[in-house]
């Protein structure tokens, strides 16, 4: 298993590492005779870094994964758990939460204790209740050794942030084909220019990039015998100031395919990355139209959600992740924002930068959702 020596927390992480928020299911509870399984597998095979958080699996994940690890010495692994911020109205909430999550997790400390989900608001109320110097107590405590973030919001709310206080490491979301959202590939600059390791969450950007369309799919068949998961993977992991990317397995094959991928590590040649950059831009020109989420068109005198249809869309065209399309579908967009509800008086077309035939469009994605989804 390949490893990332970090000489600022001197520590030696696996470049793989277990998202523990996607475990295979029976009946809405994790199915723990196979998650224990895959970890244990994933233990087995040079794996060292364990990811979990308060709310994964209803709350059942850290408790799930502290069992499982409880067979292993605790000095032979990283976990990592995350602060429910949303949870935190004072200051003296960040200990309640963090005891209650040693709890569950039978653990006497975390290695790595991430603010889950940080926006630039959420920041700011942390500010306030000095929630980061909070962290530092508890690190005096012995109960956590590190202290990061985890992040959700645009670049300029990164850069605030990370530049805040002297954070030990952060996670954001990266992978070939959101480079240029969130944090991206400037938040990732940004952290190595400060000498900050980063952990990446959304290598494979939800299971879209692990199967793609079969004309996407050819760019890469027959230069390596990978699977096409583990180009998403070994893209993000050639940076060489991330500690550990993380993947949320589901099933045996994946866990099985990721420790292939990172048992035999080697970072991209040159010549790789022209091939990626060729399957993102071939992934891009596939939308159905030409939206681009400005919002010119917002709001809408009836309700609907404009942007949102068409980028829920726009990414099942780019992709054909029909799992994917009824997630959003169901659970990205309100019911009454949903294109239906258009009632074809062209306010919209008037001031869209992008002179789309908004109303048409509205038509057909609804019922080529509907029928997708049946």
């Amino acid at each position: 298993m390949e490893k990332r020596k970090i000489s600022k927390l001197n520590v030696e992480t696996s470049l793989l590492g277990f998202g523990c928020m996607r475990f295979p299911q029976k009946d809405g509870k994790i199915e723990e005779v196979e998650a224990t399984k895959m970890l244990k597998t994933a233990y087995e095979n040079g794996v060292n870094y364990f990811d979990t958080a308060y709310v994964y699996h209803g709350g059942e994940s850290e408790i799930f994964t502290g069992k499982v690890l409880d067979e292993f010495p605790r000095e032979s692994y990283y976990l990592a758990t995350k602060l429910p911020v949303w949870e935190v109205h004072k200051t003296e909430d960040v200990e309640r939460l963090l005891d209650e999550q040693l709890k569950k997790l039978n653990k006497d400390y975390v290695d790595f204790y991430l603010l889950h989900a940080l926006n630039g608001e959420r920041w700011d109320e942390m500010e306030k209740l000095q929630v980061f110097e909070a962290c530092e107590e508890m690190r005096k405590k012995g109960k956590i050794r590190f202290i990061g973030f985890s992040f959700h919001d645009d670049y300029e709310h990164f850069e605030r942030i990370i530049r805040a206080k002297d954070w030990d490491f952060c996670q954001i979301q990266l992978n070939y084909m959101d480079t240029e959202i969130q944090a991206g590939i400037r938040g990732y600059e940004l952290a190595e220019e400060l000498g900050i390791p980063l952990t990446i969450m959304e290598p494979i950007k939800g299971g879209n990039l692990a199967t793609l369309p079969e004309e996407i799919e050819s760019i890469f068949k027959g230069k390596r015998q990978d699977t096409i998961a583990s180009w998403a993977l070994r893209w993000v992991a050639s940076f060489p100031n991330i500690m550990t990317v993380l993947s949320g397995m589901s099933n045996m094959e994946q866990t099985m395919d990721n420790i292939q991928t990172f048992s035999n590590f080697e970072p991209m040649t040159e010549e790789e990355k022209e091939l990626v950059k060729k399957v993102a831009e071939t992934i891009r020109s596939r939308v159905a139209n030409g939206c681009t989420g400005c919002g010119y068109c917002m709001p809408c005198p009836a309700g609907v959600d404009i942007p949102k249809n068409f980028h829920i869309w726009n990414q099942y065209h780019m992709y054909m992740n029909l799992g994917g399309l009824g997630w959003m579908w169901n659970n990205e967009i309100g019911e009454e924002q949903k294109a239906h509800h258009c009632v074809q008086c062209g306010a919209c077309e008037k001031v869209c930068p992008q002179k789309i035939k908004i109303r048409e469009d509205l038509q057909t994605l609804e019922k080529e959702i509907t029928e997708r989804l049946q």
